[in-house]
């Protein structure tokens, strides 16, 4: 995953209203219920039928920490699907995403003017409009770069040119290298 597909997914979990399973049997039987079989669960941690079946009977308690981190994601992956869609459907219509984030912006500017990249701390509150774009960029597979050109975009509009009083010679605005990005919707 990519840095924004990260920050989305941990946008996601701070809008659940119950915590997801934290012990292991409780992990896996969510994951059983939810994919419907044992060996459909061990294709997706990519484990044997019979080590899920271990890990349910609570025969197996500790998996290698690399198939635990497997079933964790998982099981927060498919947690709450329904408040996770609402939420997403909310900051597209009405209340949009705030992005803050330590990154380096650099930009074109006109003839005359410095367009050397530096880095910035901003939060900013992008709009609906925005945010709908960028549930749309991942909903169909976009990589990082196209979902980090869509917040550069929103940054452009809303905080460099301020809605389109000022900078108005700004052309392009890209997201160079992030020391770190949160999002929250």
């Amino acid at each position: 995953m990519g840095e924004i597909e990260d920050a989305l997914e941990r946008a996601e979990r701070e809008t659940f209203t119950r915590q997801p399973p934290k012990t292991l049997k409780g992990q896996i039987g969510y994951l059983i219920r939810h994919l419907g079989s044992a060996k459909a669960v061990a294709a997706e941690l990519g484990v044997t039928a019979d080590s899920v079946n271990r890990y349910r009977r609570g025969a197996r308690k500790h998996p290698r920490p690399d198939i635990a981190e497997k079933i964790d994601r998982a099981v927060r992956q498919r947690w709450q699907p329904g408040v996770r869609k609402r939420r997403r459907r909310q900051a597209a219509a009405t209340s949009g995403v705030t992005v803050e984030t330590r990154a380096r912006f650099g930009y074109t500017a006109p003839a005359g003017t410095t367009d050397d990249g530096r880095f910035r701390r901003l939060t900013v509150r992008l709009t609906p409009a925005y945010a709908q774009r960028l549930f749309d960029a991942r909903e169909a597979g976009a990589s990082d770069q196209e979902m980090r050109q869509i917040i550069a975009d929103g940054f452009k509009q809303i905080y460099f040119q301020d809605g389109g009083g000022r900078a108005l010679g700004l052309s392009d605005v890209e997201i160079q290298d992030i020391d770190y990005l949160d999002l929250s919707y």
